[in-house]
């Protein structure tokens, strides 16, 4: 019996908790609309698939559209809406971190130990975890930590397929295809589950995003996410609207009374 992939059971969950609204407010912080959400869901499950060959050398190399290229376009897409440099450098970063971080688990611990204490795991469950701990922790926001844990864990194939060029050795490599796939997904969503559990209570315990020392124009992008998920906004991609909508409401309020116009 051929089991069905835990990368799409995840996917087909996601979808569900997206289309009844569950997942509004991690969405808004990525800035990508709940229609959006969906279509790229759909579009993962179907490209999953689907394997593009890829001819260089004596090396059988393919890449997923499912588990390679979308992922890639996304995390792009969700880059350029990160708001400061500084946050493109740390999710950088905190891709390559992570990317040599699963490599060496599976690579050294796993591979080069046979019999150890590493060697009995399971890779579609190590990498995930492992990828979705190290980006977050590297990462430290929700858009870094989840780009950091998608391509980081997909960085495992690249550096796979790059020994495989440069050493001359024949082989088979699927980019973002077979297992990776299931962990490609599964490190994405327990990367972002980290950063919103613990981030928002940090948040809470704090009273907001910590400002001090931070870009304001960062900070204004968090202040939107956070304006929009409270009134319900599902178009995320508004960032100067939100504030604009919330000054009209405060214009339409009655006006307080001055200091020097107190009955006092």
């Amino acid at each position: 019996m051929t089991r069905f992939p835990l990368g799409i059971i995840a996917l087909i969950i996601v979808s569900v908790l997206v289309y009844f609204g569950l997942a509004h407010r991690i969405l808004d912080r990525l800035r990508i609309s709940d229609k959006a959400a969906l279509g790229i869901l759909a579009a993962m499950v179907v490209g999953s698939f689907i394997d593009i060959p890829i001819a260089f050398g004596r090396i059988d190399a393919s890449v997923n559209v499912g588990g390679g290229l979308i992922p890639i376009g996304l995390a792009i897409y969700v880059l350029t809406r990160a708001g400061t440099k500084k946050e493109w450098f740390r999710t950088l970063i905190a891709t390559g971190v992570t990317g040599v971080v699963i490599y060496y688990i599976g690579s050294v611990l796993m591979l080069g130990n046979p019999g150890g204490p590493f060697d009995r795991l399971d890779p579609i469950w190590m990498y995930p975890i492992v990828g979705g701990l190290v980006a977050y922790i590297a990462g430290r926001s929700r858009r870094s930590a989840f780009i950091a844990a998608t391509l980081g864990v997909l960085l495992l194939d690249v550096f796979n397929w790059v020994y495989l060029l440069t050493t001359g050795t024949p082989g088979r490599i699927a980019i973002g295809g077979a297992g990776a796939f299931d962990s490609i997904v599964l490190a994405g969503i327990i990367a972002v589950l980290l950063a919103e559990i613990i981030g928002e209570s940090r948040e809470r315990l704090q009273g907001g995003p910590a400002s001090r020392g931070r870009d304001p124009k960062l900070l204004s992008n968090l202040e939107n996410a956070e304006y929009a998920s409270t009134m319900g906004i599902k178009d995320s991609g508004i960032k100067d609207s939100g504030i604009k909508e919330k000054t009209d409401m405060q214009d339409s309020c009655p006006k307080k009374k001055e200091a020097g116009d107190s009955n006092e």
